[in-house]
């Protein structure tokens, strides 16, 4: 029975693409408007599959390298597989696949929830939704297909086929061939995160800093020669990179939580699979249920609450989801007590795998609450922002400042307990499971965050096209809560991350033969030191790279405002394609040196000093970098909101102020020091997080003290348990002789 169970997993993949293909059929054939918006959302199409071109050039050949270094040692290393370059390779080729779905089917719906914003809200709403979840339905869809049908061919290569035991080394080996497609995976997320952020707001600080402020026009008019670049930028950057992101977070959870279950000892109707084959079921199931919840994202009115629609949809896609989990985990595993085959580890029933997923839910859901709080339009941080712009742009900024470290609290003690409760569920599987809950309805979360650039770029097309004041107030309502939806879209990452990196952690100490990271140790404590340097020198390198990008592009803008004349006037159209020609060139440049720290220090510290310090190191880059990650993101997303606000008009001090005040150019300021925290930086420390312990996974057995798996007390231990147990059967025998 549990061969056909097993096969089920990547049939929930393909109807969630099947889906999917609806999905985007249905958004193509709705109206693109008139001559005119078509051509320039042509533009931008052409400029966000120019960028995907030259993005992919280079990270073929990086592929190719890495694909050629995994296959090469592991002809000299005898515990590692040429297998796994080749699942490397898929892994990194789906990635890139779900980057270009996202992107492609939001270069369509951009023009066409402009022309729906004509008519409706409710229209504009239900065009820029379907094209958001294609993005996450191509995404969830392409994770579990690959992964399911992965498993299936090396869990029958490695462990059916010899006649393996679950929990020996036959399963390791099928895993840590799983862990090249997550190697793959988040090796092209992080490159087309850090290279579509750098691109997106070299070209966003261009249009604001020059022509809001400089020349006095939107930064989405078509006189400002970066405003195809910005809004292209939205693509690559907030959907393109996004989908690659959440495509290599939603693998990594699965990996982290199968590589704990197989350290469970159980014997059940499952040969002994359950808790590997768990995490892809959950997945699988959230995708189907996030395919449910998109049906109620849906207004009757333009008053109706945008924010409480989608909401509306999240809710119905994780209720279903905890039910349905209920009854998997119960038909799944046996009656009594779970035990791992790890020193330390609690014993616990299926209800505490149940109850650990139940919690993952909860957390993902509660971070979701704590990020729109901190940077919705309306609320006290954002408001806070909005009236210290009023005595200028240093105000401004220390306020956003303010909100964003402030903005770490509640979601370190809602993460803080999520990770204790679920240990206290059932032990570090408790820890993952509850990650790949959290990440179960990653389709519905990336299409309520995807739906917002697609709503920002109509909102382009709009201004860009002289349509009526009506048609961008519309757009902008959906842009606004699309700048929230996205705070809490990467808030959601972060804390999936944290809880991702602990299981991936617990996995790498296993699979490295060490039982304990002693910090008392002096190299310890220095790589600890050295982690959680690692996420600031990796900010750093990002936001340099967007500043410098940026200056090419204020250059750039202010020269064509100089040398053609009629620009202002309409009498000459601006050299759009200047300005992406330097994003682009900006954005492949300056992407390597931190995708490289990402890769290599694990590399360099493993091989150097020792699994142990490796693992102080991993400890400090994921503390640090969860830190970071929710510092810059909900700053950056408060900052954005803070702008926006003034939109509609705010009262300050008993003054009405509005765009154009001094309070609203402060409030320029302050987002455009905010968009690399938000947009590039940011969101790229939850892939930094995960991709170092990946890369850690991947060469603990050749820095194993044990077998080459970590496997070095492995059998004795399987041994010692199956001894307990005798010991408990014949003293019970015992015992009932003497009554």
């Amino acid at each position: 029975m549990e061969q056909a169970f097993v096969y089920v997993v990547p049939f929930m993949g393909i109807i969630g693409l099947i889906v999917m293909a609806i999905k985007s059929a249905w958004v193509t054939k709705q109206d693109a408007g008139d001559a005119n918006m078509a051509e320039l959302a042509g533009h931008i199409a052409k400029g966000a599959m120019a960028f995907l071109k030259a993005e992919w050039r280079v990270l073929t050949y990086f592929v190719i390298i890495a694909g050629i270094i995994l296959a090469w040692s592991g002809t000299l290393i005898e515990t590692s597989s040429p297998v796994i370059a080749v699942s490397f390779v898929i892994g990194a080729f789906f990635s890139a696949l779900a980057g270009y779905i996202g992107m492609n089917i939001a270069t369509k719906a951009n023009v066409r929830t402009t022309q729906a914003a004509k008519t409706s809200l409710k229209n504009a709403l239900n065009v820029s939704f379907t094209g958001g979840s294609v993005m996450g339905l191509g995404v969830a869809g392409l994770a579990v297909l690959g992964m399911g049908s992965l498993f299936i061919l090396f869990y029958n290569v490695y462990v059916v086929s010899t006649g393996a035991n679950v929990n020996g080394l036959e399963m390791s080996k099928a895993l840590e061939v799983l862990a090249g497609f997550s190697l793959g995976a988040e090796s092209i997320a992080l490159f087309a995160r850090v290279g579509g952020g750098i691109y997106t707001k070299a070209a966003d600080v261009g249009a604001d800093l020059v022509g809001k402020v400089e020349a006095g026009i939107p930064e989405d008019d078509v006189r400002n020669p970066a405003t195809i670049a910005d809004n292209v930028g939205d693509n690559v950057g907030d959907v393109a990179g996004m989908g690659a992101d959440l495509f290599g977070s939603y693998v990594a959870t699965i990996l982290a939580s199968m590589v704990l279950g197989r350290e469970i000892v159980s014997a059940d109707n499952f040969g002994g699979i359950a808790p590997v084959l768990l995490p892809l079921v959950i997945a699988g199931l959230g995708l189907l249920f996030s395919v449910v919840g998109t049906l109620f994202v849906k207004i009757k009115t333009d008053n109706d609450s945008v924010q409480a629609a989608l909401n509306k949809g999240n809710w119905y896609s994780i209720i279903l989801t905890v039910i349905a989990s209920y009854f998997v985990i119960d038909y799944m595993f046996p009656e009594g007590d779970l035990v791992m085959i790890r020193e330390g580890s609690p014993s616990f029933t299926k209800m505490g795998v149940f109850g650990a997923v139940f919690l993952g839910l909860i957390v993902g859901a509660l971070m979701s609450i704590i990020t729109e709080y901190y940077t919705a339009i309306g609320k006290k941080p954002v408001n806070s922002i909005v009236q210290q712009s009023s005595t200028g742009h240093a105000t401004n900024i220390i306020a956003g400042l303010a909100v964003g470290m402030q903005s770490t609290v509640m979601p370190i003690i809602v993460l803080a307990a999520g990770i204790y409760g679920s240990f206290l569920f059932a032990g570090l599987y408790g820890v993952a499971i509850a990650a790949a809950g959290m990440m179960a309805t990653t389709a519905m979360q990336l299409a309520i965050d995807a739906f917002g650039p697609i709503a920002d770029n109509a909102g382009g097309i709009a201004e860009m096209s002289g349509l009526p004041k009506e048609v961008r107030e519309r757009t902008d309502i959906l842009d606004a809560v699309g700048n929230t939806t996205a705070a809490t879209g990467k808030g959601f990452a972060i804390a999936s991350a944290a809880l991702t990196a602990l299981a991936l952690f617990a996995a790498y100490v296993g699979l490295a033969g060490i039982n304990t990271i002693d910090i008392y140790k002096a190299d310890v404590l220095a790589g600890l030191f050295i982690g959680a340097m690692i996420p600031f020198i990796f900010s750093s390198l990002a936001i340099a790279a967007v500043g410098r990008a940026a200056m090419d592009m204020v250059n750039e803008v202010r020269r064509q405002f100089k040398e053609i004349p009629g620009i202002m006037e309409y009498k000459a159209k601006p050299e759009y394609e200047k300005c992406v020609e330097i994003s682009t060139a900006a954005s492949i440049r300056e992407m390597i040196p931190p995708g490289a720290i990402a890769l290599i220090s694990p590399i360099i510290v493993g091989f150097a000093f020792g699994p142990e310090v490796l693992g102080g190191m991993l400890a400090g880059i994921t503390v640090s970098g969860v830190m970071m990650g929710i510092f810059q993101n909900n700053a950056g997303g408060a900052w954005d909101n803070a702008k926006k606000s003034f939109e509609k008009g705010v009262e300050i001090n008993g003054k009405m102020e509005y765009k154009g005040s001094e309070a609203h150019k402060a409030s320029v300021t302050g987002d455009t020091v905010g968009d690399p925290f938000k947009d590039t930086s940011g969101p790229s420390m939850n892939i930094l997080i995960k991709l170092t312990s990946i890369v850690a996974l991947i060469i603990a057995p050749h820095i194993s003290e044990g077998d080459g798996h970590g496997h070095a007390n492995l059998e004795k231990e399987i041994i010692k348990e199956i001894k307990v147990e005798a010991i408990k059967e014949i003293v019970s025998v015992e015992v009932l002789k003497v009554d």
